[in-house]
């Protein structure tokens, strides 16, 4: 496995029409946003609530891209898109253990890859001297990273 295929598989890798796990993903976005909506206004420009505000911006992301009908029904009869519609055909939600570390990895995903539009704030706002920019990637990084961990993990003992 390429290093270009391995970053394409966790970052894209599950992106399929999916409507059940996308109202997941805008809900626990939703839920990460609050958290920074409703905290302190003297925090809100914190470590933590940096990485909320970033990870539920990734959340949403996905949970759009999981809303988004692609290239699935190309090709497809009519008595196809019945055998769609058929409770039995329907697509299954992953096991909770690879649900969650795929969602803890997209929410670290956030905070990894868009550390640097903290550098904007820092433009807009001459008060905010020094954005926690190294400590938001690493965090970022070490819940990404965790993600991906437990995700290895169940899925090769499921093969076991």
């Amino acid at each position: 496995m390429t290093l270009r295929e391995f970053f394409l598989e966790n970052f894209a890798g599950d992106l399929e029409y999916h409507p059940r796990r996308a109202l997941l993903y805008l809900g626990l976005a939703a839920a990460a946003l609050c958290y920074w909506i409703f905290a302190p206004p003297e925090a809100k420009f914190t470590t933590i609530p940096l990485v909320f505000v970033l990870g539920s911006l990734m959340l949403i992301l996905k949970g759009i891209f999981l809303l988004r009908e692609s290239s699935e029904g190309i090709g497809r009869t009519s008595s196809d898109f019945d055998e769609l519609s058929n409770t039995v055909n329907r697509k299954k939600l992953p096991s909770i253990p690879s649900q969650a570390a795929q969602i803890l990895q997209d929410f670290g995903t956030g905070p990894l890859l868009l550390w640097t539009i903290l550098n904007i704030g820092k433009d807009i706002d001459g008060s905010w001297n020094n954005p926690p920019r190294l400590a938001v990637f690493l965090i970022g990084a070490v819940l990404f990273s965790l993600g991906w961990l437990i995700r290895r993990l169940t899925t090769s003992s499921a093969v076991l």
